[in-house]
């Protein structure tokens, strides 16, 4: 999210800040079994045993300072005080110092643990132990007023245990903002409701975020080992149809690089993307969260990120972020801002 004339934030990697809940409610005499989820075992169970896949040395390109400093301590004091949940902290984001110091963080709703459990992810994985809280939104809209922010990114776990994926939620999240910060644009990372209704997408489509992102996550290829939960063809027809529902609506989808896929398969992604009528496209480095996730198979290079950043404009992309640190919602006011530009430029509006 962004402040108030200011900059912007994100995610993906490890996360050691985490919550205790209970798995279950307590019974007459017994003992609550509670999940610890700063314990690797207990925050990705189905992880536990495999073979760890070693850590490779960063690159000087890759590092970044530690977080800290007065920023970032406000910033996460509001997260604290609204009980609010940030992918910044659960996927581990290499860039949370950055952005939490300048009073940007991602929110993620519906809870803190994914029913799914993708090989490079760092979201707690499992079955949920609670309900959707519907004072969430309430909380969010709060906080996004407290932070001052002229653009928010919300996102969320995915939630195969409830019957719209989460659809409503997102929805309400979204109306809750725009009545305490209707200045606010709001951008919005969401599942892929593979199991759900078709009917859903319109649900949150028509609470009107500016943007609508849904991420590939990865070349269709890798998906088996990668993204196993997930259908490649399902997510990039999802952001199509937000499109045939709203063509005004800005759509946004990204993947990661370094997990073993070539050159030609991610410019066979962008041409899909463009086919699906995307309008920004993000590709960042995949970085391993523990030795237990997908192994990262190489570094790829600043250059090579800068010859896929003029592939991608030169498909049609309105914008392209393409650099070793990039996330979903990395900057993402300030490209929100030149995403726009962009769309007025092109209809001879600006």
């Amino acid at each position: 999210m962004t402040r108030r004339q200011g900059r912007v934030d994100d995610m993906t990697v490890p996360s050691q800040i985490s919550y205790v809940k209970p798995l279950t409610k307590p019974k007459a005499g017994r003992e609550t079994h509670v999940r610890d989820l700063k314990i690797p075992e207990q925050r990705h169970p189905e992880k536990a045993h495999r073979p760890d896949n070693a850590q490779p040395k960063k690159p000087s390109w890759i590092r970044v300072k530690a977080p800290g400093g007065k920023g970032y301590a406000e910033t996460h004091k509001i997260m604290r005080d609204n009980k609010l949940t940030t992918v910044c902290e659960e996927a581990g984001c290499p860039n949370v110092g950055e952005c939490w110091s300048q009073g940007h963080a991602t929110m993620m709703i519906m809870g803190e643990v994914c029913t799914r459990a993708c090989s490079f992810c760092n979201i707690a994985t499992g079955k949920p132990p609670e309900a959707l809280d519907a004072f969430e939104p309430g909380r969010v809209a709060h906080a996004v007023e407290k932070l001052g922010l002229n653009h928010v990114v919300i996102t969320s776990v995915d939630r195969d245990d409830i019957e719209d994926g989460g659809a409503e939620h997102f929805a309400q999240t979204i109306r809750a903002v725009r009545h305490r910060s209707p200045n606010t644009t709001i951008e919005i990372l969401t599942p892929d409701f593979l199991k759900c209704d078709p009917s859903v997408l319109e649900t949150v489509v028509e609470a009107r975020p500016d943007v609508f992102n849904h991420n590939l996550e990865t070349v269709p290829g890798l998906y088996p080992e990668v993204r196993a939960g997930a259908r490649y063809f399902h997510s990039l027809r999802l952001l199509q149809r937000v499109k045939e529902l709203d063509p005004s609506m800005f759509t946004k989808s990204g993947i990661m690089v370094g997990l073993g896929e070539d050159a030609q398969a991610v410019k066979q992604v962008m041409d899909d993307m463009r086919a699906a009528d995307i309008d920004f496209l993000t590709i960042g480095q995949y970085l391993q969260p523990t030795p237990k996730h997908h192994a990262v198979d190489r570094f790829v290079t600043p250059e090579e990120f800068k010859t896929y950043e003029k592939a991608a404009y030169g498909k049609g992309f309105l914008m392209v972020s393409a650099t070793p640190l990039t996330r979903s919602s990395y900057h993402a006011g300030d490209d929100f801002a030149r995403l726009r530009e962009a769309r007025n430029k092109k209809l001879g509006l600006a």
